[in-house]
């Protein structure tokens, strides 16, 4: 269903904007007065990351008048095969400030707000509620979710998008006008529950592929053009190569944009599990109730190990593309989802395991699981990532 156009036309276009933007004057549903809604638009985008780069490419070029961009993240090489707005010369920069040369490389007349910050439940409402719209490229649910309720709280449209592996997801969350992002995901899944690209990889030109669809929707809803993706959910399938539009529908019991919702909730409150931040049981000491090695003294254990004076089993709970990139010698591997599944470890036999990941949070779980078990369960807090920092920097990064 059309909807009218979400932004009003801003002021004349100049001769020379109508020469740079001639493809699209030439186009029946946007032409000059959707050109001129363009650029009076003003356009959130979180995340300057995989999905945001194109995105923001997309709407600088299109000639959005006003981009913000979210970020509170440096560059680092492992971005570049997928966050194209980044380049090496920017490793080690804020992402808003290589996000915004690239547009302005692109479209120099784009003003570009710089938010180099983590929304948080004080700060989204009044980030939001400066724009017409928000993309959001977000890598985390914590802050997916509270973009959508903030979204819905203000009434204002939400572009969402989400990259795993080979597969996409596309949609327009929009309360009052269809279903909002708690309605088709009402609660936010445990920490580590969802693998993330960090963990499961991505390819990148699947980024490009959903990001594009994403400003796709968002020059749609300015200026009015075609059906945008409210109640339904683009689906996409890289190595089918294939797009499937599922139906969603709003929830009238919607803790976030239902009948009965609470306006004065704290924002995101209603989306959180009530797991979702327990780590593990508390110790009488208040402390959390789990054995620790540090990497240092995991690094002298191994030493003795390998010298006959230690004996104890290094289980590295990552998945195996993960190990591809970077393993500490002598570990053995056991996914953290065959953990979940009662798997037994590959020579525990009675001896101590000591359990590590890529930065903690799923071999925490594991020491957890296993602990449970009745296996002496050691973690490794900060995982590899620790390892190649503090005891071998010649283990990659990721």
């Amino acid at each position: 269903m059309a909807r009218p156009p979400l932004v009003p036309p801003g002021p004349e276009l100049t001769a020379a904007e109508r020469t740079r933007f001639a493809r699209h004057l030439l186009l029946p549903d946007l032409g000059l007065d959707g050109q001129r809604r363009l650029r009076a638009a003003r356009v959130l985008v979180v995340g300057a990351g995989g999905l945001g780069s194109p995105a923001l490419l997309y709407l600088a070029a299109a000639g959005v008048g006003t981009i913000g961009v979210v970020d509170d993240d440096v560059v680092e090489s492992t971005n570049l095969q997928r966050q194209v707005v980044h380049g090496v010369d920017d490793v080690g920069r804020a992402k808003v400030d290589s996000a915004a040369d690239a547009v302005a490389a692109i479209s120099p007349d784009t003003v570009v707000v710089r938010h180099r910050e983590r929304l948080d439940a004080v700060t989204a409402m009044e980030v939001l509620a400066d724009y017409d719209l928000v993309l959001d490229g977000a890598d985390n649910f914590p802050t997916r979710y509270l973009v959508g309720d903030a979204c819905a709280r203000l009434g204002i449209p939400h572009v969402w998008g989400s990259v795993y592996r080979f597969d996409g997801q596309v949609s327009v969350w929009w309360a009052g006008e269809g279903p909002c992002y708690a309605c088709v995901f009402p609660q936010q899944p445990p920490p580590d529950a969802v693998p993330s690209c960090a963990v499961g990889g991505v390819l990148g030109a699947v980024c490009a592929s959903v990001g594009s669809v994403m400003a796709t929707e968002a020059v749609k809803l300015v200026t009015g053009s075609g059906e945008v993706l409210v109640g339904r959910l683009l689906v996409h399938d890289a190595l089918r190569q294939t797009w499937d539009a599922v139906p969603v529908r709003r929830d009238p019991g919607c803790a976030v944009c239902g009948a009965s919702a609470d306006a004065t909730r704290p924002l995101g409150w209603a989306t959180q599990r009530e797991d979702a931040c327990a780590a593990g049981d508390l110790a009488d000491d208040g402390s959390l109730g789990r054995p620790e090695v540090g990497v240092e003294e995991l690094a002298r254990l191994l030493a003795e190990r390998d010298a006959g004076r230690a004996d104890f089993v290094l289980l590295d709970v990552r998945e195996p593309g993960e190990r591809d990139v970077a393993a500490i010698p002598g570990s053995v591997l056991l996914p953290v989802g065959e953990v979940r599944a009662g798997a037994s470890v590959p020579g525990g036999d009675g001896r101590r395991v000591v359990v590590h990941c890529k930065a903690g949070g799923r071999s925490a779980e594991a020491v957890d699981l296993l602990r449970a078990r009745g296996v002496d369960a050691w973690d490794v807090p900060g995982g590899i990532l620790a390892w190649s920092r503090d005891v071998d920097p010649s283990v990659p990064g990721y």
